[in-house]
């Protein structure tokens, strides 16, 4: 494997570039949110995952025991190194927690202006009516913010860039087995998507070497949440396996369909309510399961690890029947619940060693 290290800019650099030129910027929790709506408006999103090195003791007091470490490491993130840092911050409503969370930047904390996004679960005609409500009126508030309204022009370039960027993720993850690097790197990469520009994310992803003949390791296909710390990856490739695919938040959940509708609303509506069947929009256990197990095959995998952030709700209420199905079609499965921190607990490690081990 050729050894190859790309020059990716850092998030702090990124953000000090952005205040730099006049770009204000909007600080996105997890995680399905319009990226081009925000860009449309004015704003450039960089998105928070934690992250694992801040310490969310300031913060307990603000929230239950079983909040996920993401809620409350975010929490105290935005409130110390993000502070007059950002112009907007901006919470989906992926899960409870995430709402608690707005509520608690809202009442007891001197921040930028929350807004909020709620998607529907469903996928009727009144669904996709409600999807445009609500992103016509982030749109509105986005713009009494950065003080830019887009035309329906400068909507559709930006929702077109965005389809090359996630055609340029999909392509990677299609042919895994093609580029020269370790899942580190690729994932490295292909996360720059949370906070780059998508000219530059596209530049970056090309760059990616690819291999004269694929990857011959035994592959595993990785779920969850977020893969921090990121020398997880690192630890299965020493193991003797390769990623070949993903069914992260962070990752390939975010795939959306492309569309074309003339009306740039409803094209993006309907391209958020896209998305493959996973559990923050409660899909039929039965699909959810039929979705992985047809990502399985045809990825190749020979197992399914599970790599969730503790007390993740909406994730812990599918695991069981996944993991069952899962096995019951020939795929051994693991499913390991995980603080965010920055090295892999050894319990971990041993567990991921072992179950590698049956697979390989």
């Amino acid at each position: 494997m050729n050894p190859w290290i790309p020059t990716i800019p850092s998030r702090a650099g990124i953000l000090q570039r952005m205040r730099a030129q006049g770009t204000p910027v909007i600080a996105v929790l997890p995680f399905h949110y319009p990226h081009a709506l925000l860009r449309a408006c004015g704003f450039h999103p960089m998105e928070i995952w934690g992250p694992p090195h801040i310490s969310s003791v300031l913060d307990d007091e603000h929230f239950q025991e079983y909040a996920c470490s993401i809620v409350r490491n975010a929490t105290q993130f935005l409130k110390t190194d993000l502070s007059g840092k950002v112009d907007a911050i901006l919470i989906p409503h992926t899960c409870d927690s995430l709402q608690g969370m707005a509520s608690v930047l809202q009442g007891f904390a001197q921040t930028a202006p929350v807004l909020t996004l709620y998607l529907p679960r469903g996928r009727r005609e009144s669904d996709l009516e409600y999807a445009q409500a609500e992103l016509q009126q982030l749109a509105q508030r986005l713009s009494a913010i950065s003080g830019v309204t887009p035309t329906p022009q400068q909507l559709h370039a930006a929702m077109d860039l965005e389809d090359q960027a996630m055609a340029a993720f999909r392509e990677v993850m299609a042919h895994r087995r093609r580029y020269a690097v370790g899942d580190r790197t690729l994932f490295t990469v292909l996360r720059t998507r949370e906070y780059l520009p998508p000219q530059d994310f596209l530049a970056l992803v090309a760059s990616l070497p690819v291999a004269s003949t694929p990857d011959p390791r035994p592959g595993v296909f990785l779920s969850g949440i977020v893969p921090e710390p990121m020398a997880l990856f690192d630890l299965l490739n020493d193991n003797g396996v390769i990623v070949v695919g993903d069914d992260l938040a962070c990752g390939s959940r975010r795939l959306y369909q492309s569309f074309d509708d003339a009306n740039p609303l409803l094209r993006m509506s309907r391209q958020m309510l896209s998305m493959a069947p996973e559990p923050t929009i409660s899909p039929a256990l039965a699909e959810r399961n039929a979705h992985i197990l047809e990502r399985l095959a045809t990825t190749g995998a020979r197992g399914l690890l599970i790599y969730d952030v503790k007390f993740c709700e909406p994730e812990a209420f599918y695991v069981p029947l996944l993991e069952k199905a899962s096995r019951a079609a020939g795929f051994p499965c693991l499913h390991l619940e995980v603080e965010l921190l920055q090295h892999v607990p050894d319990q971990i490690q041993t567990r991921i060693s072992a179950f590698l081990e049956v697979i390989r």
